[in-house]
């Protein structure tokens, strides 16, 4: 898949596209149903299946004070429209010039001139340009396009909105069956306080790149993807009560790691399930006595889960 940031150095020699505009926060199954219908639409005519989103949520530049956290980082979400057979990715720097763009100046520039756009697949709640003009009403008189209904799991409908606040809730599952996937946190590994090797359960501690949502506080089953290979892993968010921690922190313990060095490294944790909350212990050997107890109810859980 080609990713073009901006319109700067984009000059296509195709005369027709299908192209599928939106936000994509997360990317989860509702999303994942707009691009299906692109690249299945473009695949019918035998064009290229093109999508157009933005570096940041536009309530960024819109509201800034009511900007939600993201699901998940650019680059994941990319990822995903790379797997669902998108060919070409176009990234718009939602800054206040482009907020200011009327529909009409959006469509003529990104789709018409841009992308060579013949046909467009939009989520049923779409708008763009400014004031939000540019509705599905609006495209459909311009241009050939195909408007996706709700996506619905159980009788409820898939939204970024849902999705956040079940992963703020800690309902790990829920979310993922949204996602479609595992809900992602990917940091770099940093020195902690290494307390947890003298207690017998040595812990990466993660940095993150961005101020993405976070589950409440508590500990997760989890898998750790590393440059060692994928590891289950014991994660735990939180305040670290029991030993006056003084601000959150992101640690997992990978079960059967080898002692390699990761730090300076990237590490992937996709989030399984919700194990308990974070608790306050009365000493360090009842905290590590649940810490062991926390890795077995994993490793039990993981092979339940394979059997």
């Amino acid at each position: 898949m080609q990713v073009h940031f901006g319109l700067g150095r984009l000059r296509p020699e195709w005369t027709a596209a299908v192209a599928c505009i939106g936000t994509f926060d997360g990317f989860h199954l509702g999303h994942q149903e707009v691009v299906k219908s692109a690249v299945q639409m473009a695949h019918s005519k035998e064009l290229p299946a093109t999508l157009v989103t933005f570096d940041r949520h536009p309530a960024a530049v819109l509201a800034p004070s009511k900007t939600p956290p993201p699901i998940a980082s650019l680059e994941a979400n990319l990822a995903v429209a790379k797997s669902l057979g998108i060919d070409l990715a176009l990234v718009l720097p939602f800054d206040a010039s482009l907020s200011r763009m009327s529909a009409d100046e959006f469509f003529q520039a990104v789709l018409v001139r841009g992308l060579n756009a013949q046909h467009l697949v939009v989520g049923h709640d779409f708008a763009f340009g400014n004031g939000r003009e540019g509705t599905t009403q609006w495209l459909e008189s311009r241009v050939e396009t195909t408007v996706v209904p709700p996506f619905q799991i159980d009788g409820q409908r898939v939204s970024s909105t849902i999705v956040r606040k079940l992963v703020q809730d800690g309902e790990i599952e829920s979310a993922n069956r949204m996602l479609g996937r595992p809900f992602e946190i990917t940091g770099f590994v940093i020195s902690g306080q290494q307390l947890g090797r003298t207690l017998g359960f040595p812990t990466v501690n993660l940095a993150r790149s961005f101020d993405q949502v976070l589950p409440r506080d508590g500990v997760y089953a989890a898998t750790a993807e590393t440059v060692h290979g994928e590891y289950a892993a014991a994660l735990a968010i939180g305040m670290r009560p029991a030993v006056d921690g003084k601000s959150r922190t992101i640690e997992a313990f990978l079960m059967d790691y080898p002692s390699h060095s990761l730090y300076g490294t990237s590490v992937r944790l996709k989030l399984q399930h919700f194990l308990r909350p974070e608790l306050n212990f009365p000493s360090l050997t009842a905290l590590t006595d649940q810490m062991a107890q926390d890795v077995l109810n994993i490793r039990e859980l993981f092979a339940s889960t394979k059997a």
